[in-house]
């Protein structure tokens, strides 16, 4: 009972993973091993704990933005969370990426339950930031929902230059099985089939895909099948073992970023 009080969010957990198990699908990935999920589910509790009840609600605001003098000629990168997230998600991305001088921001995205649309004039805001502090496009890297709304800042702005290159990290390019249940305007938006996706994807030329790096897991409790966290002609990854809020800790993720800050503009 003490556990129950302490981790309210582990038996939800548990059931978006019977949830994926259920109505997943073995491909691009294998079917993850019981062992996968039960780790997996045990690094998620843990995330969730430190994410929606440390980071974001009380420690958001520690870690600032870094755009010092000497920033200019390095290219930066841009941090942008997902659904009902803010940029405490990134705090030890905003640490380590800071200690390694590297200029970086982090943004929040709002109105919480707005349109996505809603969030391009903070992403193009921030965009621009970067672009006058280092005099050089951005690398956006992006957690779920964040992947969306980059996606549309460069579908408005039609800002392909104006980016060093987009990873994302759990992103439901194509949509995911649980936002059937989704009330909000911007979960509405991440139906699998939807029109807004379907616009979305209309409008983009099929080029584009090839400067992302999408990041998926047969064990995202939260946007399956994995398939739909890939995007056709990018550079799709696949993090076994691992849930949905977890998949910013992957080291794998971190070193790619520093590696593509470092590489040529795509």
């Amino acid at each position: 009972m003490l556990l129950l009080l302490l981790m309210p969010h582990a038996p939800v957990l548990a059931l978006e993973f019977v949830m994926l198990a259920r109505f997943s699908s073995p491909s691009p990935a294998p079917a993850p091993r019981w062992h996968e999920v039960l780790k997996a589910w045990a690094g998620e509790v843990v995330m969730g704990l430190l994410t929606f009840a440390w980071r974001q609600p009380w420690r958001w605001r520690s870690v600032p933005d870094h755009l010092p003098a000497s920033a200019q000629g390095r290219r930066g990168v841009l941090l942008i969370h997902g659904f009902v997230c803010n940029r405490g998600l990134w705090l030890p991305w905003l640490e380590r990426l800071r200690a390694l001088g590297r200029p970086c921001m982090a943004i929040n995205l709002e109105p919480v339950f707005g349109s996505i649309d809603d969030y391009v004039p903070l992403v193009e805001a921030a965009v621009a930031r970067l672009e006058s502090a280092t005099g050089q496009p951005p690398l956006i890297v992006a957690h779920s929902m964040g992947g969306l709304a980059t996606r549309a800042w460069l579908r408005q702005h039609q800002a392909d230059a104006r980016c060093a290159g987009v990873v994302t990290i759990g992103t439901p390019h194509r949509g995911t099985w649980l936002a059937r249940f989704a009330l909000t305007a911007n979960g509405r938006q991440m139906r699998r089939g939807g029109p807004w996706l379907a616009a979305l994807s209309t409008a983009e030329p099929p080029q584009r895909y090839q400067r992302f790096t999408c990041y998926f897991s047969h064990c995202d409790n939260i946007v399956f099948p994995a398939a739909t966290a890939m995007l056709p002609g990018a550079d799709n990854r696949h993090l076994a073992g691992t849930a949905h809020v977890d998949l910013v800790t992957r080291p794998e993720v971190f070193e790619e970023v520093l590696r593509r800050l470092d590489a040529p503009a795509a």
